[in-house]
């Protein structure tokens, strides 16, 4: 039977290694734990001021870029910050303290659609020195599933407008009203419309076969070629105005027409101001009164004149109109002309010359 020494040596023993176990079993625990750094690395304290809460819990993780750095320790409202009322106090395990700035931005993020919500430690813009214990880092508001819901209920309503229209539009075609609807349903439209695109694939296929005028035109080479050799000749025709040549070459290149016309329009504007002023023959008739009456007295006796010519009065007008004078005179000139030939016969027997002496 062991002693009393011996029993209280394998108590000690045992506490002693009970003792051990555990302080291994906490350092092991301390070690693996990703929110405080480990059992022998430091920590400080870092608080963000938000709007909401969000459904943010205590102890909830706190990631820099995604990895996790620490936990939220409280949750406080402070009535005195009245835009951001929420303080949100972080632990941020010593050896990734460094890696946080200043000016790094903290932000409350949703694991998931409907997860845990987290704070995010935003430093990939941050160019400021390392935080220390106590800092207060700036926040970037982001909306929370609830925000995201209100915000898209008006757009949520607006689409069961538009598909509440849709749908009555669906039931106007379905019952034959307006054209498409006439169009989907009515079996008599549907044969015209297809008559109509069969007589069109006709038309396409003649025109494709080079049949009818236009078929003609994108088929047959004729016309291209008159077209090319018309297209030729007004190139060719372009050229010889561009060098001057021809009527219309001269028109367009030679100085000495535009200078003719310049001397000629001159001219005319000259007589044109003769003209207005009066001067010249022209000018008097077209200003002096006195001319046009002269003249147009001079033209009312003429018209008298030829009036009795051609009513058969004097001289003028007997030999006009009066039948037998013009035959007497016809028959004068006959006689004469016999006359003359006799003469031209026999002259001896006209031109005979007696002369006397007393």
């Amino acid at each position: 039977m062991p002693g009393q020494q011996e029993v209280r040596w394998s108590q000690l023993k045992v506490g002693v290694l009970v003792i051990v176990a555990l302080s291994a079993l906490a350092a092991l625990v301390f070690l693996m734990s990703g929110s405080t750094g480990g059992f022998w690395s430091g920590h400080l304290y870092l608080h963000s001021y938000f709007e909401n809460s969000a459904g943010l819990k205590q102890g909830a993780p706190v990631n820099l870029d995604g990895v996790t750095v620490g936990n939220v320790t409280a949750i406080h409202v402070v009535p005195a910050k009245r835009l951001t009322p929420v303080e949100v106090i972080m632990k941020i395990s010593g050896d990734r303290a460094r890696e946080i700035r200043a000016d790094s931005k903290s932000s409350l993020e949703t694991v998931g659609v409907l997860g845990d919500t987290v704070v995010d430690i935003d430093s990939r813009q941050a160019t400021g020195p390392p935080v220390h214990n106590g800092d207060e880092l700036p926040t970037t508001e982001t909306p929370n599933l609830q925000d995201v819901i209100q915000a898209s209920q008006g757009t949520i309503e607006q689409l069961d407008t538009i598909l509440t229209k849709v749908n009555s539009l669906a039931d106007t075609l379905n019952s034959d009203k307006g054209s498409i609807g006439m169009l989907i349903n009515n079996r008599e439209l549907y044969d015209k419309g297809m008559k109509t695109l069969n007589e069109l694939s006709g038309i396409v296929d003649d025109i494709n076969n080079g049949q009818g005028s236009i078929g003609k035109l994108l088929k047959d080479p004729t016309m291209y070629n008159r077209l090319n050799h018309m297209v030729g000749q007004a190139d060719e025709i372009t050229t010889r105005l561009n060098e001057g040549k021809g009527t219309a070459g001269k028109l367009l290149k030679d100085d000495t027409l535009y200078n003719e016309l310049k001397s000629t329009t001159h001219n005319l504007n000259e007589i044109t101001t003769s003209l207005n002023e009066g001067k010249g023959t022209l000018g008097v008739l077209l200003k002096n009164p006195k001319t046009a009456e002269q003249l147009n007295d001079t033209l009312t006796q003429m018209d008298s004149v030829l009036t009795q010519i051609n009513s058969g009065k004097g001289t003028i007008g007997e030999l006009l109109k009066n039948r037998e004078l013009y035959d007497r005179m016809d028959s004068t000139m006959e006689e004469t002309k016999e006359l003359m030939t006799e003469i031209r016969k026999n002259p001896k027997k006209y031109l005979t010359i007696h002369m006397k002496v007393f």
